[in-house]
């Protein structure tokens, strides 16, 4: 069978090697300090091929065939007990998510995977590190992605600018085709599924699921008022689930090697091993493969050398990407950054230090924000330009004591009223630095 012969290529060290079995896990759980043999990617730095040679001398691939012969409900339980919640931002429980679209009897509507590949929040820079370097990890996380929703096809939307990812990630996929392991008869498991790239045109808010939805339909990428969910009505009207690259792109490692082996890094509920894009004032920004739950300031000192001028000259963290609020430290999963008041978002860190001017970096990014809200939404799309507005008069030092009090009110109505999340990512950090009225230039 043609998908069969390049797995017969591996050599028998390699298979050894790729011959995973469920450890017997105590209590503990691994928090810091992840083992080179538990990372899932391992050619992140690019040091390897990334095309089909070099993926399944790394072990991708393998029992591939097995995995989809199990079922969509072994692959869900398996997702499900490794405790795996989404890594674009809002941290829902894959197992579960990916469980919705079986639960309603066929009714002769196709069914679609749609992987968010938009990666245009500020400071993260993950997902394009998998398309750039390890794109069959993501190919194939669609076809065990799609064979647990038992969906017929997944279509990947690239952001725009991303055009040397995108162009290795089609590369990946015409081998993929070619050695059998998707498309008619995928992996010759008798399952069919196609895959298709779709690129954007920049827009920020089509990282929105059902705003990228609509632009991968012909339309204006503006996000649609819910219900009805895209589990029901998505894609062309029929049922489809949106995932993010590093959701889909792990699930075939957790497969090989059980849920609870992944279950076992982090703490409970907040599962698995994480990508941390690392940027802004330290001495070797990186994108990393940690634990989750890894302590903030372990994450920086360990893998990107640590503060410029040190941990004491530390003065913010944004922990997860421009849309969520700034932190001096904590520990870095879904749920110590929501006691925090901030979020994980998509592990976007970005440090800075001491010699930052707090207020103008807010105020750029209420620019990134006002001009790229979509404008369907009033709040959001004549908020965010009130508040533009008025965080450049703090910065310059024209603007009036009272504008701090009318700041946090108009930020208020913005948050929480809008269709999409993009009025809250606006609003947050613009609330953050309010309470620090000493920082505010020119104002007593």
């Amino acid at each position: 069978m043609p998908g069969v012969q390049p797995i017969k290529m591996l050599s028998q060290r390699v298979l050894r090697r790729c011959r995973w079995t469920r450890r017997a896990f105590g209590t503990e759980r691994i928090t810091s300090g992840l083992a080179d043999e538990d990372r899932i990617f391992t050619n992140l730095y690019g040091r390897q091929h990334w095309g089909l040679t070099g993926a399944l001398s790394r072990g991708d691939w393998y029992k591939t065939k097995e995995i989809i012969l199990k079922g969509h409900e072994w692959i869900i339980k398996e997702i499900k007990d490794s405790g795996l919640r989404g890594r674009g931002g809002a941290g829902f429980p894959s197992g579960l998510k990916w469980s919705f679209m079986n639960g309603k009897k066929p009714d002769g509507r196709p069914r679609y995977l749609v992987v968010n590949a938009d990666e245009g929040e500020p400071g993260t820079c993950k997902d394009r590190e998998i398309m750039r370097k390890e794109p069959h990890k993501l190919v194939e996380g669609c076809l065990v992605a799609g064979r647990a929703m038992n969906a017929s096809a997944a279509y990947i939307y690239v952001r725009g600018e991303f055009y040397n990812e995108t162009s290795t990630l089609q590369v990946a996929i015409d081998e993929a085709y070619a050695a059998g392991l998707i498309g008619k008869n995928a992996c010759g498991s008798g399952y069919d599924f196609d895959i298709y790239v779709h690129r954007g045109a920049g827009a920020y808010i089509c990282g929105e699921e059902t705003a990228l939805i609509e632009s991968i339909e012909g339309k204006q990428g503006k996000p649609r008022l819910k219900p009805p969910f895209p589990a029901d009505i998505g894609l062309f009207g029929c049922p489809t689930t949106v995932a993010n690259v590093e959701t889909v792109a792990v699930a075939p490692t957790i497969l090989r090697r059980g849920g609870s082996w992944f279950d076992s890094f982090g703490r409970p509920k907040n599962s698995g091993t994480k990508l941390y894009a690392i940027s802004g004032h330290v001495n070797s920004p990186c994108t990393v493969e940690e634990t989750m739950s890894v302590p903030l300031k372990e994450l920086v000192e360990k893998h990107a050398g640590g503060v410029r001028g040190g941990w004491d000259n530390l003065l913010a963290i944004i922990p997860g990407g421009s849309s969520v609020p700034l932190l001096p430290k904590s520990i870095m999963d879904f749920d110590s950054l929501k006691d925090a008041q901030s979020g994980l978002g998509t592990a976007a860190v970005i440090v800075m230090d001491k010699s930052t001017d707090i207020v103008k970096a807010i105020a750029r990014l209420a620019s990134f924000y006002r001009h790229e809200s979509c404008g369907q939404c009033t709040p959001c799309r004549e908020g965010t330009g009130w508040m533009e507005k008025m965080m450049w008069r703090l910065v310059k030092g024209d603007a009036r004591s009272e504008e701090i009090d009318m700041l946090d009110d108009l930020s208020r109505q913005i948050e929480g009223h809008t269709i999409c999340a993009l009025g809250d990512a606006a609003a947050w950090p613009v609330q953050v630095i309010l309470p620090l009225r000493h920082l505010v230039v020119g104002i007593d």
